[in-house]
């Protein structure tokens, strides 16, 4: 009996780990975006967007299907990295070679530069409060440093952060009290206390990763930080406190961003830009932006 025992014990713990495991699927086709591929941001329907398509300086739009086609090209001289939506029908697009962050109308397809700064290395990936204030990650590859810029809903612009790594994920807590900061080549991630004028205070680190790089980053409702591991292959899950609590397996490696949709704000969707395609995984738990989403679309 005890050796029946034993081997039920061996098989309901590999049970539990089999259950734990998680790979991603794949939602678009191979091949349609450019090895830039990147900054995926979900709608109040449910469409995804994505930078690059097919050639640099686009966007897609994804049904909830997967099926692709071009949504707008970007003025020349630009190319889209992050993406957030700040309300029902306007998001917010990290213009890298214009140092802008560019204003998309969603209903009039209608481009803008919101805010545009010659200080900027290249603006690469974007956070925001839901009143508006937006976070601007800043790295400079070649000198492995980065900062980041507080852009006021005037689309004012002000260095909250300098001196860091190469500056790359950017998120702001569920209670928008903590902005979160990765750093892809020191494999750091940083914690900031977060003022509601969009001030930085009481920077520490959060987690840092023994190997590997770090891409996009978001967070769930309940603060866990979902962070796209460029060149592993994975989305490292970690806890408010920096633990890593779960790791999910992609199939493309080099995964450069992360956002959350889906009817229940589960679903996950990730650009691989290896691969040149999206991939899907379900979540635990909601994300902060698709609450956001869902509070945007309540607003009359």
């Amino acid at each position: 009996m005890s050796k029946v025992f034993s081997l039920l014990f061996i098989a309901s713990l590999c049970s539990s780990f089999v259950s734990f495991a998680q790979i991603s699927k794949k939602f678009s086709a191979e091949g349609e975006f450019t090895s830039n591929c990147e900054g995926p941001a979900v709608d109040s329907e449910g469409n995804v967007y994505a930078v690059n398509f097919a050639r640099d300086g686009t966007i897609a739009q994804m049904n909830k299907k997967g099926r692709s086609g071009f949504f707008v090209t970007l003025p020349k001289g630009s190319t889209g990295n992050g993406i957030r939506f700040g309300d029902k029908n306007t998001f917010y697009v990290a213009d890298f070679t214009g140092h802008n962050v560019l204003k998309v109308d969603l209903l009039t397809k209608d481009i803008t530069i919101f805010a545009h700064n010659e200080k900027m290395n290249q603006p690469n990936d974007l956070a925001i409060t839901s009143k508006g204030h937006i976070f601007c990650s800043d790295p400079n590859w070649k000198e492995s440093s980065g900062q980041v810029w507080h852009v006021s809903p005037e689309g004012n612009t002000r260095l909250v952060a300098e001196n860091m790594g190469t500056t790359n994920g950017i998120e702001v807590s569920p209670d928008e009290k903590t902005l979160y900061v990765n750093e892809s080549v020191q494999r750091n991630v940083w914690a900031f206390d977060l003022a509601p004028d969009g001030s930085l205070a009481n920077k520490r680190l959060l987690h840092q990763f023994a190997d590997g790089g770090m891409d996009g980053m978001r967070c769930d409702i309940h603060g866990n930080l979902y962070i796209a591991r460029h060149g592993k292959g994975e989305v490292a899950v970690l806890s408010p406190q920096g633990k890593v609590i779960q790791t999910i397996t992609t199939k493309g490696k080099k995964v450069s961003n992360i956002c959350f949709g889906g009817k229940n704000g589960k679903t996950a969707y990730i650009t691989l830009q290896d691969t040149g395609c999206l991939e899907t995984f379900k979540a635990k738990t909601p994300g902060r932006e698709w609450a956001m989403m869902k509070a945007f679309s309540a607003k009359k």
